[in-house]
């Protein structure tokens, strides 16, 4: 496996930096600053919570990053997003948004609809590309259109529950996919949903839990191998992967093992061979490509006992508490935190420009 490559830096801009010799700077320039001052520093505002069923992990990974972003010497608000977030916005005119919300809204692409709509710029994959990966079945589509393995799956909606009925309706998923398989909704994040089917009997409860998140269900095969996370930062050289992570988790990696201390081990990095390791980070970085996500993306993933790696799901969003897998891979590479958050803030207000 190659070693770390440096921490990414922002490209080069035609004109100077704000805060260089050249560039004037109106001290302590802040919010409330009148129109057309320099700030001393960027504002990033770091959006958060939400009203989604991840709202609190959204919270930590909110906090998370505003720490880590001040540590730096940026100017950093964390905002709860609500029905004011367009007057917030206006009021603070930020020089970059970093999204850090989860679910609903936040990975759907319509807060980041709101930003295109407002001119400002962010942090993360645009609002077309946010609706494909938000979409499950919809980007598995387009990872085996990319040549990339994906579990066998089928889509069922509630309603073909009512239509059809609900036994014909089981069988024919387990004639189909067999067991074991997972059943999970469509869309979402943070495993809440998620069921891992190993006898017939348990199907109809998963099925239920599953509905309870949405009006659709992916079901698909479940894959015996090791669990892995492996996230993509773009550098100035393009998307480039970090150490995988490999997550063990006694029972699924569920809301609970992801986010409760003590529940789930993970090896940072994962134990793999060089060989598997340059894998499944080519298949992480072929992926990002593939749905045109930016800056940053984490792809889960089983790499099964005969090598092949799976792609379960991407994530344009990817969990920043202290407890989730792309900071772990941070760690692992030996890049510094906070370095690398401010490197892909730079990025996202060199590219506005």
């Amino acid at each position: 496996m190659t070693s770390p490559s440096p921490v990414p830096t922002a490209p080069a801009s035609s004109g100077p930096p704000v805060g260089s010799p050249s560039t004037p700077v109106v001290p302590d320039a802040g919010p409330d600053a009148a129109p057309g001052a320099v700030r001393s520093s960027p504002l990033v505002v770091v959006l958060a919570g939400g009203l989604s069923h991840e709202r609190d992990v959204s919270l930590r990974s909110g906090r998370r990053v505003a720490e880590a972003l001040r540590s730096t010497g940026l100017e950093v608000l964390l905002h709860d997003v609500d029905a004011d977030l367009l007057s917030f916005l206006r009021t603070t005119r930020p020089d970059v948004v970093w999204p850090l919300l989860h679910g609903a809204s936040g990975e759907d692409g319509s807060v980041r609809d709101v930003l295109d709509m407002a001119g400002l710029p962010y942090v993360g994959t645009g609002p077309r590309a946010s609706r494909l990966v938000w979409n499950k079945p919809i980007s598995k589509s387009a990872l085996l259109d990319a040549g990339l393995a994906t579990p066998d799956y089928v889509t069922l909606p509630q309603s073909l529950f009512r239509d059809l009925g609900a036994q014909p309706v089981l069988d024919t998923i387990l004639r189909r996919i067999g067991l074991p398989l997972v059943v999970k909704p469509t869309e979402g994040g943070s495993a809440l949903g998620v069921t891992v089917v190993t006898r017939a009997e348990d199907l109809p409860r998963a099925m239920v839990e599953c509905f309870s998140y949405g009006e659709t269900a992916l079901v698909e095969r479940a894959i015996d191998g090791v669990e892995l996370a492996v996230s993509v930062i773009e550098g100035p050289d393009g998307p480039e992967a970090l150490p995988a992570v490999e997550i063990v988790a006694e029972g699924g990696y569920d809301y609970a093992a992801r986010y409760v201390a003590g529940e789930t081990e993970f090896f940072a990095p994962a134990r793999l061979t060089a060989e598997q390791a340059d894998l499944v980070a080519d298949v992480a970085v072929r992926a990002h490509r593939a749905l045109h996500l930016r800056h940053l993306s984490r792809t889960d993933l089983i790499l099964d006992r005969a090598g092949t790696p799976h792609v379960l799901e991407v994530n344009v969003a990817p969990g920043m508490t202290e407890m989730s897998l792309l900071p772990q891979a941070v760690a692992a590479s030996g890049h510094d935190l906070p370095t690398l958050y401010r490197a892909i803030v730079d990025r996202a207000l060199v590219a506005a420009r």
